[in-house]
């Protein structure tokens, strides 16, 4: 694989009980940070994997039924959080900026899309086609805001399912095919099932030569992985395939604990987070 510059910041976050995410959890409300993927490929330029929370997710669930959306997962996007100032402050250049990845297209993970509009978006084509299909109220249900994605993302879309199928190394077993996005084998989109439906995590190796894979919602915290808890059913099931999510889950728990190397990745998983940038990041 092609080593990638990589960063894992946040932009914005939410906040409900963290038994709706774990079996077992707390009853009291945390904090889950929207992660954000900085990949800068050595050639194509800087990538985006997901864009977290931006003022346009509060625009797009001000009006009913979307803003039962906010309610049910309160928003905190601070100044910090704004487009500009969030790219000023990690020394992002939005010219400098090839493309978006999307693990799915629930509200969390491309609120910021439209920033991004016109440049290529790499994504599941069933994830688009359902965000395009759904109604309003199933839409709230189902954690999708098609308000947030322009028409202008179905045009520049590049769909993981018709990339070229490449073997990923020895290092992600159980996960052996991802789907090579640049065509170069730095970049694969690897099919997690059950959270929704489109929803795909991203391998990649970093400059340092470590093996990262990012999960997406494929779990919200690490300690499901490293504890094998699932959340509980009635959140799997509100929002995806209990039995597909679970075997995705188990997938991820033989990764985690078959590679010593391999880094797996929570897109709101605050401790995770913090791990890696104390002994990984670039």
């Amino acid at each position: 694989m092609i080593r990638v510059g990589f960063r894992w910041l946040e932009r914005g976050s939410c906040r409900h009980p963290e038994r709706a995410t774990i079996s077992g959890g707390s009853l009291c409300p945390v904090d889950f940070p929207a992660l954000v993927g900085v990949i800068e490929h050595p050639e194509r330029g800087l990538f985006l994997f997901d864009t977290g929370y931006d003022s346009a997710f509060i625009e797009a669930t001000t009006p009913f039924p979307e803003r039962l959306y906010r309610w049910a997962t309160p928003v905190d996007i601070g100044a910090g959080q704004q487009w500009k100032t969030w790219l000023d402050e990690h020394g992002i250049e939005e010219d400098s900026i090839a493309g978006t990845i999307v693990s799915h297209f629930h509200g969390d993970h491309v609120a910021g899309i439209g920033h991004l509009a016109r440049r290529p978006v790499h994504c599941s084509r069933a994830g688009l086609d359902g965000l395009r299909r759904t109604g309003r109220f199933s839409g709230v249900r189902r954690g999708l805001l098609p308000a947030l994605v322009p028409r202008g993302v179905d045009a520049n879309a590049r769909f993981f399912e018709e990339a070229p199928v490449r073997r990923l190394p020895g290092g992600f077993a159980p996960f052996t095919a991802g789907h090579d996005i640049l065509g170069d084998g730095s970049l694969l989109a690897v099919e997690l099932p059950g959270h929704c439906v489109g929803h795909w995590g991203l391998a990649l190796r970093t400059t340092r030569d470590h093996q990262v894979l990012l999960a997406g919602d494929a779990v919200w915290l690490g300690k499901s992985i490293r504890e094998g808890r699932p959340p509980p059913f009635v959140t799997t099931a509100l929002l995806g395939n209990t039995r597909r999510y679970r075997a995705t889950l188990q997938a991820l728990i033989a990764a985690d604990r078959g590679n010593r190397e391999l880094t797996i990745l929570p897109s709101h998983c605050a401790d995770s987070a913090s791990r890696f940038r104390e002994s990984h990041a670039d």
